[in-house]
Order: C-alpha cells, then sequence, then structure tokens
C-alpha cells in the first residue's frame, strides 16, 4: 500500500472505522457474495476494521481479516474480539501461503497500490486461492489520472488491463461497474474462480 495511505489509515483509525459502519450495509456486494463464494476458509483483504470481516463469518463463510493498517487492524480487534485480524500488505501479502483459501474478499483496496504493483496484487490474490476458490474484486474508479483525498490517501486510476493481467486464466463469473450502495462511489467489481 501507498505510505500516504498508510499513515492516513493509522493516524485516524477509529474516525474512518466510524465512517465505515455508519455507511448503509453494502447489500450488493453481499448479494455477489452469498451467489459466487463456496464453502471454506475465506480472507479478507484490506479488512479495515472488520464490518465485512464479521459478516463473513455470520454468513457461513468463516473468516480472517488482512489489512495493512496497524491502526485499523487495532479497531477491527475492538469491535469483533472474536475474530481473527493480522497484518498482511497487498501486493505481497506475506505469512499467507498459497492456496490457502476457499474464497478471497478485496473490496477497494488496489486503488491505494502503486499502478506498476497492480497486476502482481491480483496474481497474489489468485495465488492464495485453492484451486476452484473464488475472488471477489473491487476498486474505486478514478477517472484520468490518480489523485489524493484530503487525508493523503491514494485513488490511483487502476488500469482495468492490469488486473486482467493478474487474473491470468481464471475464469470471470461477473464484472460490472454501479455505484456502491454502501459509499455511493463508483466502483468496478470482478468475480473470478481460479482453475
Amino acid at each position: 500500500m501507498d505510505d500516504a495511505t498508510l499513515g492516513a489509515y493509522d493516524r485516524a483509525a477509529a474516525a474512518f472505522a466510524e465512517e465505515w459502519n455508519a455507511q448503509p450495509a453494502p447489500a450488493d456486494m453481499q448479494a455477489l457474495l452469498h451467489r459466487f463464494f463456496g464453502p471454506g476458509p475465506t480472507a479478507d483483504i484490506g479488512c479495515g476494521a472488520g464490518r465485512d470481516t464479521a459478516w463473513l463469518d455470520r454468513n457461513g463463510f468463516p473468516a480472517i481479516g488482512y489489512d495493512a493498517s496497524d491502526g485499523l487492524i487495532a479497531e477491527a480487534r475492538r469491535r469483533h474480539p472474536a475474530l481473527r485480524f493480522e497484518k498482511a500488505a497487498l501486493p505481497a501479502l506475506d505469512g499467507i501461503a498459497p492456496a490457502s483459501f476457499a474464497n478471497v474478499l478485496c473490496e477497494t483496496v488496489i486503488m491505494h497500490l502503486a499502478p506498476a504493483t497492480v497486476a502482481a496484487a491480483v496474481g497474489r490474490l489468485i495465488d492464495i486461492l485453492r484451486s476452484g476458490g473464488t475472488l471477489y474484486l473491487s476498486w474505486r474508479v478514478t477517472e484520468g489520472a490518480e489523485r489524493r483525498d484530503e487525508y493523503g490517501r491514494l485513488y490511483a486510476a487502476v488500469d482495468p488491463a492490469q488486473v486482467f493481467e493478474g487474473l491470468g486464466d481464471a475464469a470471470i463469473l461477473f464484472d460490472d461497474e454501479p455505484v456502491s450502495q454502501s459509499s455511493g462511489k463508483r466502483i468496478r467489481r470482478v468475480v473470478a474462480r481460479k482453475p
């Protein structure tokens, strides 16, 4: 993750957690997860304060949340003490073994990466899936050049070609570009299955 973005999340983790928890539930994403995810261990990569990790766990997808921000991991552990949260950052996801998960959720994270690392990051998300496992990947659509918000968080203009390069020979099950029911922002969503 971009250093300035990581610093912003660490400095204001509690405030970001409150903002995300105040947003409407992401019912559109949850419907897709019910539709495409199968049983088995699930990773929430870029879990933030753990809202989606907790939802996954409550809905039959035993989940571990991973985030690059120590501040957000602390928030997640405070808010969801019965769940497991660990530190790991894209693109490397150090400490996560290949073929560990039946499902991987990576919701609006990759736009915080340097564009040159997106294909490798997506490839690593596929790598941690078991054969036949499913990836739900989304990112906020940024028009034109990358930008930073008032907190200094990077919103890179993700090139979909880099995403599809990283997906390799994974089967594309779903691909759309709606306005998120939760954040109200335009996002791209891709669901892919590892061969």
